[in-house]
């Protein structure tokens, strides 16, 4: 049977080509596409790991993913793959906190200026693009600026974030953590403005927060070597190892967190109905859950104490941002998306409450854990 757009038109399979395509996001986009669509898909990466299994020569969409090892920084293949696509999903980023004050010239150069040539190809071809950003675009809130117990900072107004409206607040030049924004911003600005001025046909997607297995957890086992990941990849790390969860500066920041499974459906209405998501940009996230990284500490000990035996005992401990992240951190205070623009247009809204995207995610990651703990036993190194 024929699948249908959300305007009743059949979908017809197309080619897509997948930058930075086997990594957490574009794994779980991969997945989806093979078991439930006709489309093609065309990955290019530095590493193949999380797609594995989808490269099998017995899956019977083997003729609809090809794996392409390239660093866009320094590879011709690049252009001509994007130019034989259709359309192209660019999800290339360096995206860890602790890399955005600590290594700012590599943030801005993979964010902004790694980017530049996969807008300009897509617009010289009349290529679609779908372009992930990311909601650190939006930086403080304006009731951030407000005092603590201002009436204001209670009004929607000032911290639910709009597409269309919220400006994008960054703090002084001096902390280098804004330079993942800033770079992102910058290349959301370049796409509009090829939009407008050449025709280039986009999409820019905001993630707020997607979580779920796959996800970067543990430095040199599901992640990079080096580096200190995301805040729910920290908590992770504090739990499988026994070790109190560190709550950077009180742990008063609050953040929505969206189940990868809901977020990929949206991605792939996007990619599905262009008429409706042709230079839209997208917030994709689930206000319905958002939580102080206080109470999300707590309550992923809660649920990992059901994972996990022996794990009751588990505590946090308060840490400064500058010993945690270094010299050069700040923070924005909460993010909570708007998702008038996205239900409007797609009609997609979040399904998965935090208490069960939270238990998929921890089970994923201590059966990982524990089978790299048996793996390392039973091949000690000497």
């Amino acid at each position: 049977m024929a699948r249908l757009d959300l305007d009743g038109k059949e979908i017809a399979p197309i080619t897509i080509c997948l930058i930075g395509g086997a990594g957490f996001i574009g794994s779980h986009l991969c997945e989806l596409l093979m078991a439930h669509t006709h489309h093609s898909a065309i990955v290019i990466d530095v590493s193949s790991d999380k797609i594995t299994h989808l490269l099998e020569k017995s899956c019977s969409w083997s003729n609809r993913i090809e794996f392409h090892k390239i660093n866009i920084k320094n590879d011709s293949r690049l252009e001509t793959l994007i130019k034989s696509s259709d359309l192209t999903i660019n999800l290339a980023a360096i995206c860890t906190p602790a890399d955005y004050n600590t290594r700012p010239l590599d943030t801005i150069y993979s964010n902004f200026l790694d980017a530049i040539p996969v807008v300009k190809y897509c617009t010289e071809s009349n290529k679609r693009l779908i372009h992930f950003s990311t909601c650190e675009v939006y930086g403080k809130t304006i009731g951030s600026f407000l005092p603590a117990d201002h009436s204001l900072r209670q009004d929607p107004n000032f911290y639910i974030l709009k597409e269309d409206v919220s400006p994008c607040i960054f703090g002084p030049l001096e902390k280098q953590r804004w330079s993942y924004a800033c770079a992102k911003q910058m290349i959301e600005r370049l796409i509009y403005a090829e939009g407008d001025e050449h025709g280039l046909k986009f999409t820019i997607v905001r993630p707020f927060n997607w979580i779920g297995p796959r996800m970067d957890f543990i430095p040199g086992i599901d992640g990079p070597t080096e580096g200190v990941p995301r805040v729910l990849a920290c908590f992770s790390n504090n739990l499988l190892r026994g070790e109190p969860l560190k709550l950077v500066d009180g742990g008063k920041s609050q953040r929505t967190f969206c189940y990868i499974k809901d977020a990929i459906e949206a991605v792939l209405l996007m990619i599905e109905n262009p008429e409706r998501a042709n230079g839209q940009i997208f917030n994709v996230g689930n206000p319905n859950n958002e939580v102080t990284m206080r109470q999300l500490a707590q309550l992923m000990i809660e649920v990992y104490g059901k994972i996990s035996v022996g794990s009751s005992d588990l505590t946090t401990v308060d840490v400064s941002s500058k010993d945690f992240y270094g010299v050069g951190y700040d923070d924005s205070d909460k993010r909570i998306p708007d998702m008038t623009i996205i239900n409007r247009q797609l009609g997609w809204n979040p399904k998965t409450p935090l208490q069960d995207l939270l238990e998929v995610t921890l089970t994923y990651q201590h059966q990982t854990y524990s089978q790299s703990i048996k793996k390392a036993l039973s091949n000690p190194t000497y």
